[in-house]
């Protein structure tokens, strides 16, 4: 994984975990990888592994049982609403960005548009 220089590296691995529920890879119930395991998987210090399981446990994604690892909260609607969270948060970004130029909600709608277009025509699936 290629971390960006500008944000926590414990929060950019929260999100490509988060990532991994959403699509699929990580289901609700599954037991995620021990701290060792983590730390050789996304070569960080298990300290920072350590962080990543908090904040998961903080944003009601995973919790710890005493002996035995952290989970994935038992939720069948979690991925959803990951799915949401992170599409509401991203669609912010790139609005409050967009604005900085001075584009109109309808510029914005219409460049969307143009660029979901383009993909599906190029899409070879």
């Amino acid at each position: 994984m290629d971390f960006q220089a500008n944000y926590p590296i414990y929060l950019q691995i929260a999100e490509d975990l988060k990532r991994r529920i959403v699509i699929g890879e990580l289901k609700p119930g599954d037991k995620l990888p021990s701290n060792a395991e983590l730390a050789m998987s996304y070569q960080v210090n298990p300290n920072t592994v350590q962080r990543i399981y908090r904040q998961l446990e903080t944003d009601r994604i995973s919790y710890a049982k005493r002996g035995i690892g952290t989970f994935i909260v038992e939720d069948p609607g979690l991925p959803e609403r990951l799915r949401q969270e992170i599409g509401e948060r991203l669609s912010a970004n790139y609005i409050a960005q967009m604005k900085t130029y001075h584009f109109s909600k309808e510029e914005i709608i219409a460049l969307l548009e143009t660029q979901t277009q383009e993909k599906k025509e190029g899409d070879i699936c």
